[in-house]
């Protein structure tokens, strides 16, 4: 029996936890997103900082650690040590956790629980799934987050069944596991891996890097994406929305540009057979417009001008309500429509014959504006912490954690002390959206502002 000063211990407790979920329950929906991410982040940083998930003789910091579980949650793949060589089986099994709940989005999994005991999703709850996915008016969130849950799982799997396959045959240790890591690093497009230089090894395997590329594909379209297309073959839907049009068509015409471009301009693999030129140009135009962040050639050997097309690639980044990074290519057409609309001296913006509302204009325009801003702060405070650093490589690292893609041209482990942390900031803020950080930051001078609201079907 417990006595009475246990009983009360017990019940601060209790009423100590309900606080903190009361609190986060009544807390604006944008800040609740930020905050949860970052108790993702100091969790996992924990986690990681323990002995029991390291190598035996293996040294790191208290900065490398959280370093690598801020990279994990927003799914960035940057990395100031080997996971392969710092942690294991274990440790890796926290990185990938870390990947998952990050890939999935914040609150989705345990709302996933809810729905599966038939219980009905709190409004709190709603609202912030309305923030993390940003989904179009014919979406019904309580659907949309069994969808996604139910896919992710589906397509990770499928994916490591096939990796499994090709590791085993290809001869490579433990293939079990490093199906399964690589599987969901890159369905949410997270860019870590087992293997020190990445996919370099693999460079002229078809099969890894073509199945690389899809997982990388299906997570970086987006699940507004996935959801449309499954409710379309049921036929439930009688065609899908404009968004998911946008979508692929963007996705489709950037990949090819970006792979035509490198395909004839890049030095470093002007030697290799055209087949591997081509498989070359592909992989990495693909990796820096999903931010997956594998890389199957040195990306610190390519020349300036490439760098200078996979940061544009990583700053036009993925899809909404999806795994990857960047400004999102929803928003990219949005201010392509603008530009065009301006030029020819049209009221409305519009694109593919379809006016874009106002509100959608501003909120690509605003979501570019604080995207740049983000960027330049980052790159000025890199250039003043590592002042001796290639200005081009410094700009590469700031788009590519910004981004959250991970490719590095090799200077992330001997970055200074303050450009590590000027880094996990830039993750950070990747992760959540540099218009949904600044929101978080001045919620209360925006506590009208509903960024959960769509009258329509894009989404931008």
């Amino acid at each position: 029996m417990q006595s009475a000063g246990s009983q009360e211990i017990m019940k601060k407790i209790k009423e100590s936890v309900e606080g903190v979920f009361t609190y986060l329950g009544n807390m604006h929906p944008v800040r609740n997103v930020a905050l949860g991410y970052l108790i993702y982040i100091v969790i996992g940083w924990m986690l990681l900082s323990l002995p029991f998930f390291h190598r035996t003789g293996t040294a790191s910091g208290a900065l490398d650690h959280l370093f690598t579980s801020t990279s994990a949650v927003s799914t960035t793949g940057l990395v100031t040590i080997s996971v392969a060589d710092t942690y294991n089986t274990a440790g890796q099994l926290i990185v990938m956790i870390l990947i998952q709940l990050g890939g999935i989005g914040y609150m989705t999994l345990t709302s996933f629980v809810v729905l599966a005991q038939n219980k009905p999703l709190s409004k709190s709850r709603i609202e912030v799934a309305n923030v993390v996915f940003a989904l179009p008016d014919s979406f019904k969130i309580y659907k949309f987050i069994k969808s996604v849950i139910t896919f992710t799982f589906v397509i990770e799997f499928l994916g490591a069944t096939v990796l499994y396959i090709i590791f085993r045959n290809a001869g490579i240790g433990n293939p079990i596991w490093s199906a399964i890591f690589h599987s969901v690093s890159s369905f949410c497009t997270a860019g870590f891996g087992l293997y020190n230089n990445s996919f370099e090894n693999f460079s002229g395997h078809f099969w890894i890097n073509m199945i690389i590329a899809v997982l990388s594909y299906l997570g970086a379209v987006g699940f507004i994406v996935s959801v449309d297309i499954w409710r379309r073959l049921r036929g439930k839907i009688e065609r899908v929305t404009l968004t998911t049009k946008i979508i692929l068509w963007s996705t489709l015409y950037i990949s090819l540009i970006g792979t035509f471009l490198f395909f004839i301009t890049e030095p470093s693999i002007q030697s290799l057979s055209a087949e591997k030129r081509l498989l070359s140009s592909f992989f990495q135009t693909m990796t820096a417009l999903t931010t997956v962040g594998f890389n199957t050639i040195p990306i610190g050997s390519v020349s300036r001008a490439s760098l200078l097309l996979i940061t544009t690639l990583m700053v036009i980044g993925a899809s909404p309500a999806g795994t990857g990074g960047g400004l999102k290519c929803t928003t990219f057409t949005a201010l392509w429509g603008l530009a065009v609309s301006t030029l020819k001296g049209q009221k409305d913006v519009s694109f593919w014959g379809r006016i874009i509302p106002e509100q959608r204009v501003r909120l690509a325009a605003a979501s570019f504006c604080f995207y740049v801003v983000f960027l330049l702060v980052g790159v000025y405070f890199l250039s003043l912490a590592d002042s001796a650093t290639d200005f081009e490589k410094l700009l590469f690292e700031a788009a590519s954690a910004l981004g959250t893609v991970g490719l590095s041209t090799g200077i992330t482990g001997s970055l200074s002390v303050m450009s590590k942390i000027i880094i996990i900031a830039l993750m950070y803020a990747g992760r959540i959206g540099p218009l949904t950080f600044g929101l978080a930051m001045f919620v209360n001078r925006l506590s009208e502002v509903n960024t959960a609201k769509h009258v329509d079907d894009l989404v931008v």
